[in-house]
C-alpha cells in the first residue's frame, strides 16, 4: 500500500491520523514486518538539514510522524496539511495498551537505570497482560553486540527507544538489519513520563499547543533546544513565501 506523505524541508511525514497510524502498527505485528519509526518535531527536521547521514537514517524509516505541532503548522504553511499531530508518547502508550490487550511482547530501551526500571515496573503494574521481554538502561556500550543479540533473542513486538535525538535513529538505524521482527520506535523522554518522573503538560495546555512551553517552564536547561522553534518557523515562512510565487 503506498503511503501518502507530506515533506517538511525534505523529510517525509506520514499523513495520518494518531488512531489510523496504531492500527497500521497494529497490523504490521500481526504479519511480523519489521518497522522502523522516527517521531520527529522541528528540532529533529532542523538536524537533518545539516547533518546528511541524519537525514540519510530519517529516508531509509518505514514511517515519519508529526510529533510537534510546529510541524503541523508548517505543513499547513505549505498547503499541505496534516490531519494531526502524533506523537511519540502517545503513539508509546496506546501501543502498551494494545500490547496489554493482546498479550504482546515488549523491550524498553533507554533513560537512566532508574527510570528505565521505574518505567518497566510501571508496564508491569498497570499492563498486566504484556509480557515485558526486557529492558536496558540507555548508558551501555554502543560497540557491545550483546545488547542487540538479546533484543533478537527475545523477539519483542514493540521496541521502544528512549536515548534521545540523534542517537536513537542512529541505533535503530545501525542495529535493524539484525532483527527478524518488531516495530523499533524512538520515543525521546517518553520513559521519563511514564516512570513518573517527569510530568507531561496538562491537557490544557496541550490544546492550547503550548505543551512545549510548558516544558520550557518545567526544565528552564532546555532553553538552548528551544531556539531551533523560531528559526524553524522563519525557514518555513520563507518557504511559504516561495510556494507563493
Amino acid at each position: 500500500m503506498t503511503q501518502t506523505t507530506v515533506r517538511i524541508l525534505d523529510v517525509p511525514f506520514i499523513h495520518t491520523t494518531h488512531r489510523a497510524f496504531i492500527d497500521t502498527l497494529v497490523e504490521r505485528t500481526e504479519t511480523n514486518q519489521k518497522t522502523f519509526v522516527v517521531t520527529a518535531n522541528p528540532e529533529i527536521v532542523m538536524h537533518a538539514q545539516v547533518d546528511n547521514e541524519y537525514k540519510a537514517i530519517l529516508e531509509r524509516a518505514d514511517y515519519i510522524t508529526a510529533d510537534g505541532i510546529g510541524i503541523v503548522k508548517a505543513a499547513q504553511l505549505i498547503g499541505q496539511p496534516l490531519p494531526e499531530r502524533v506523537s511519540g508518547y502517545d503513539i508509546m502508550m496506546d501501543l502498551l495498551k494494545e500490547a496489554d490487550a493482546r498479550k504482546l511482547k515488549v523491550f524498553l530501551l533507554g533513560a537512566s537505570e532508574t527510570t528505565n526500571a521505574q518505567a518497566a515496573e510501571r508496564v508491569r503494574t498497570d499492563f498486566p497482560g504484556i509480557d515485558l521481554v526486557g529492558t536496558q538502561h540507555g548508558f551501555f556500550d554502543w560497540e557491545d553486540p550483546s545488547l542487540a543479540a538479546r533484543i533478537q533473542a527475545a523477539q519483542p513486538d514493540f521496541v521502544f527507544v528512549a536515548l534521545g535525538f540523534p542517537r536513537q535513529e542512529l541505533w535503530i538505524n545501525q542495529h535493524l538489519d539484525q532483527f527478524t521482527k518488531g516495530i523499533f520506535i524512538g520515543v525521546g523522554g517518553s520513559l521519563d513520563v511514564l516512570s513518573g518522573n517527569v510530568q507531561r503538560a496538562p491537557e490544557i495546555w496541550q490544546k492550547m499547543n503550548l505543551e512545549w512551553f510548558y516544558r520550557l517552564v518545567k526544565q528552564p536547561s532546555r532553553w538552548k533546544r528551544m531556539l531551533v522553534l523560531p528559526q524553524f518557523a522563519l525557514v518555513m515562512l520563507r518557504k511559504r513565501g516561495q510556494h507563493k510565487k
